[in-house]
């Protein structure tokens, strides 16, 4: 999921201004993954919110579904170099 259609934090699809960061189509990763101020939330923000999102949408257990944020995160240009 990395284009530039794509946030570079979460790989969330970028279709729309409001799906990105304080709606500026500049930035490179999604509402979500920003503070109310536009900054990129960091690396353990990021993870316990998409941690969530798997255990929602997926009915996994709280330990696999950050498991599966690391292992979707590390593949992301924003966390390669963690």
């Amino acid at each position: 999921m990395e284009s530039a259609n794509s946030c570079e934090s979460c790989g969330m699809p970028l279709r729309s201004p409001e799906d990105y960061a304080a709606s500026d189509t500049s930035k490179a990763y999604c509402r979500y993954c920003a503070r109310p101020d536009g900054t990129r939330k960091g690396y353990d923000e990021v993870l316990v919110g998409m941690a969530g999102f798997f255990q929602k949408t997926q009915g996994i257990d709280e330990n696999a579904a950050r498991e599966l944020a690391r292992s979707a995160m590390a593949r992301l240009p924003a966390w390669r170099t963690r």
